[in-house]
């Protein structure tokens, strides 16, 4: 499949992603059962993972948003992070379950979890639907629910883009070498 000016080829199926899913909001219902959490999804990768996840939690939430970046149209994290949108919502003393798409270097979440935690939260709780264990470049206790773990490979679809194409594909691809 071409996007862009790169092939790309199958790496995750839809339906292995809907299964995962299911698996992650299934702990997540259980382990915030007498809690009504809010989910902070990291735009704009995380959409289609958020929507996906929460239509499984079956528990009382809520949902707000923040939107950071690192790859800024390429293919490998600039390591120089862009904050663009803030959470509008109050959040101390509330647990925290931050939906992230995909974990490579840690360096985006590592700025996400210390601006959050300055906010008091009671906890905070990551979930990512990828996590590229070879690029991590720091060690996130945090991070507790992860649906796949890839190869240091660049990936495209249901939510992650090469220069913004991409995000809409129902699969993970990943760049062909």
């Amino acid at each position: 499949m071409k996007i862009a000016d790169l092939e790309f080829k199958p790496l995750i199926t839809y339906d292995a992603i809907q299964s995962r899913i299911k698996v992650i909001a299934k702990e997540l219902n259980e382990s915030y059962a007498d809690k009504t959490p809010v989910f902070v999804g990291v735009l704009n990768g995380c959409f289609m993972f958020m929507a996906d996840l929460i239509k499984e939690i079956n528990i009382p939430c809520e949902t707000a948003f923040t939107k950071l970046s690192s790859y800024h149209g390429g293919t490998s994290s600039t390591r120089v992070i862009k904050d663009e949108y803030d959470l509008s919502v109050h959040i101390e003393g509330r647990h925290i379950i931050v939906v992230e798409d995909i974990v490579d270097t840690g360096n985006t979440l590592n700025y996400l979890i210390a601006k959050l935690e300055v906010r008091k939260p009671a906890s905070i709780t990551v979930c990512a639907l990828l996590l590229k264990p070879d690029a991590l470049e720091h060690k996130i206790d945090e991070l507790k629910h992860v649906a796949f773990e890839i190869e240091n490979k660049f990936v495209v679809g249901y939510g992650l883009d090469y220069k913004e194409l991409g995000r809409n594909l129902k699969d993970i691809y990943e760049l062909m070498v």
